[in-house]
């Protein structure tokens, strides 16, 4: 079994890894964040002009509809007029004459629903130019980043893939209960082991009870900061250099 020291020396290359890993991880999800809201955002800008094509579609079809159903209204006047024209009596005449001005109103009211969607088409058409546009500068950003993107997640799972393996031949260094212990404790608190130079934890930075900091620095000695939990170790303050 290795000694204190040397579970000391192992501990705090175990929590450099980790760090390592944990900011490596971090990287890599802001990476997949970043590739995966753009792809995101123009997977919503295609859905939109579909739906926007269709709708556009629906308009256009609707306006040539009523514009065909005017042009026959518009030989319905004027076959009214000539009903009226031809008239016999004045009964005759003011029945056409009420059917002409019915169909002159239904004409109008086409011409009114023709322009509407006439307007209707026009801000379509201007929507679709303006995701179109939006999705072009998307799609251009994309092409752009992507390819670097990969290469550098490809990189990162690299980098985190030998670390973790050499994490994993740290640990069957260490004795199986006090990796448990340290392992439990990085899980919850983001990292497992803490040091004292001068009886507060660098960690949480709350006061170690003076027998727990005394025990520690007469002699190599492993315990747990009872603040914060973390596996604490007495560290000796740097030497002093004179000049």
């Amino acid at each position: 079994m290795s000694s204190i020291p040397e579970q000391i020396r192992i501990l705090e290359e175990l929590a450099g890894v980790d760090a390592e890993l944990k900011t490596l991880g971090e990287e890599l999800t802001r990476e997949r964040t970043s590739l995966d809201g753009l792809r995101g955002k123009l997977t919503q800008l295609e859905e939109k002009l579909k739906n926007d094509r269709a709708h556009l579609s629906a308009i256009e079809k609707l306006r040539a509809d009523y514009m065909t159903e005017a042009r026959n209204m518009m030989q319905q006047v004027e076959h009214s007029r000539e009903k009226m024209n031809r008239a016999r009596n004045e009964r005759e005449a003011n029945a056409a004459q009420r059917e002409l001005e019915e169909l002159r109103k239904l004409v109008r009211d086409r011409e009114d629903e023709i322009g509407k969607l006439t307007t209707d088409a026009d801000g379509a058409r201007q929507q679709i130019d303006t995701t179109e546009a939006e999705a072009k500068q998307i799609a251009s950003e994309l092409g752009l980043t992507e390819g670097a993107a990969q290469s550098r997640l490809s990189e990162l799972e690299s980098v985190r893939g030998t670390k973790s393996v050499a994490r994993e031949l740290l640990v069957k260094q260490l004795p199986t209960v006090l990796y448990r212990r340290y392992d439990l404790v990085r899980q919850k608190r983001g990292s497992g082991l803490a040091s004292t130079t001068d009886g507060t934890c660098k960690a949480c930075h709350m006061s170690l009870p003076p027998q727990l900091f005394h025990r520690l620095r007469r002699e190599p000695l492993l315990d747990q900061c009872q603040s914060c939990n973390r596996i604490i170790y007495f560290a000796p303050p740097p030497a002093v250099t004179k000049d």
